[in-house]
């Protein structure tokens, strides 16, 4: 677009006739100056902007469904129909573990973030890993994000395991949730598949997935929590999303 401007504008710029070399010049200025306004007005924007983080895994993901019928983006809807300036940000990456969040975590704090919601702890289930792996790698996460900015909102989204995982195991590993909550003093969501889990209309053929459906109450369990959260929370302070959104994007 200004290579094609500066090519129709070359002839009237340099006309021997003052008159129009001075109008051209401050129709020139003119347009530049409006556009440098519209520019400023959309940082400003941007900057206002809220940003809540789902570091999760395939349920996020949406596995098996469109990336719009998953919970986050169903999330998306209800804060845009809400009106309010907030961009949600879909980090689910299917198997994906805790350990996996923890190695992701610093990567997508490149982004200053308003809400964190932890969706991450099924597959850790689902593979029979220790309880204290997984709260230990939580904790970590929980860390890592307080590091870069100690006013970010956390959610933690409960998991639990079905019976056949064994009654020592489910229960050792569904307290692993409330208990980082409450050390913590962040925000829980008990049960993410609340309603969800174990009605197989609401689920995928593997009856672990949810289906359309499911992930319509999903969203509506995470928002129970995040609404509160998203009318009260302060933007992350303009400076840190400056400085931001000055490193390049990628994993280190």
């Amino acid at each position: 677009m200004f290579c094609c401007f500066q090519r129709e504008m070359t002839s009237p710029l340099q006309s021997q006739n003052p008159r129009i070399h001075d109008n051209c010049r401050a129709w020139v200025f003119g347009l530049l100056a409006g556009a440098i306004g519209w520019l400023g007005s959309f940082s400003t924007d941007a900057a206002d902007r809220k940003t809540l983080l789902v570091l999760g895994d395939s349920i996020a993901a949406g596995y098996g469904l469109e990336p719009q019928q998953a919970f986050p983006a169903l999330l998306q809807e209800k804060i845009d129909a809400a009106g309010w300036n907030v961009e949600v940000i879909n980090g689910g990456v299917s198997g994906d573990t805790t350990a996996g969040g923890l190695r992701r975590i610093n990567w997508m704090l490149k982004r200053p973030i308003d809400i964190l919601v932890i969706e991450l702890g099924g597959n850790d289930g689902l593979r029979g890993l220790s309880p204290d792996m997984t709260r230990t790698n939580l904790q970590a996460i929980i860390d890592r994000v307080r590091e870069k900015n100690s006013r970010t909102s956390i959610v933690i989204a409960g998991m639990r395991m079905p019976d056949n995982m064994g009654s020592v195991y489910t229960k050792e590993f569904a307290n692993v949730f409330p208990a980082l909550a409450k050390a913590n003093e962040v925000f829980l969501i008990p049960f993410l598949l609340e309603s969800v889990g174990g009605v197989a209309g609401l689920n995928q053929a593997d009856q672990i997935h949810p289906n359309a459906e499911g992930h319509r109450i999903v969203a509506g369990n995470v928002w129970k929590i995040i609404e509160p959260l998203l009318a009260k929370t302060p933007p992350v302070d303009h400076l840190k999303r400056t400085t931001a959104q000055e490193t390049p994007a990628g994993k280190p």
